[in-house]
């Protein structure tokens, strides 16, 4: 059931609130902004006599909004990366002859990973043996591809 805007839990209105300061500073405005506070903090240099609480001003400043940005990247790297594995589980899960171990592989021990990167390494000696790269990504490689896929997007 979908809340009200009024009943949204705070982890709610904090997640809405960093999707929209990740977006506005990732902006021209957010650029545009950060861009005058410093011209403005170096042309108010002279009206300060240069002085140590002028550039602790900028320096203050400087300090707090990159902490904060680092966890607001991290929170969009984070949900990034995860709307890629989902994704990419989506695929592995939709073909039939994938493996579905390599769902959900990001929560895999190394040594289980380290099991699936040999296995792997394994077909991809098997294809090169069984042809070379140029001959299976070659140009005319490619025209079969496209034509084979024109005939089936007709035939459907």
């Amino acid at each position: 059931m979908a809340q009200s805007a009024k009943h949204k839990s705070i982890g709610d209105r904090m997640a809405a609130l960093a999707a929209a300061v990740t977006r506005w500073a990732g902006s021209s405005w957010g650029f545009s902004t950060a861009l005058g506070v410093v011209v403005v903090w170096a042309v108010s240099g002279p009206l300060f006599h240069w002085s140590d609480t002028w550039q602790l001003v900028i320096n203050t400043g400087t300090t707090i909004v990159t902490f904060l940005m680092v966890f607001l990247i991290q929170r969009s790297q984070n949900k990034d990366s995860l709307a890629i594995q989902l994704k990419l589980n989506e695929l592995v899960a939709a073909i039939d002859n994938a493996s579905n171990q390599l769902i959900d592989v990001e929560d895999m021990s190394e040594e289980e990973m380290r099991v699936l990167h040999r296995h792997y390494e394994l077909l991809v000696d098997r294809a090169r043996d069984a042809s070379p790269v140029e001959t299976t990504h070659s140009a005319v490689a490619a025209e079969k591809r496209h034509q084979s896929k024109l005939l089936k997007k007709h035939k459907a």
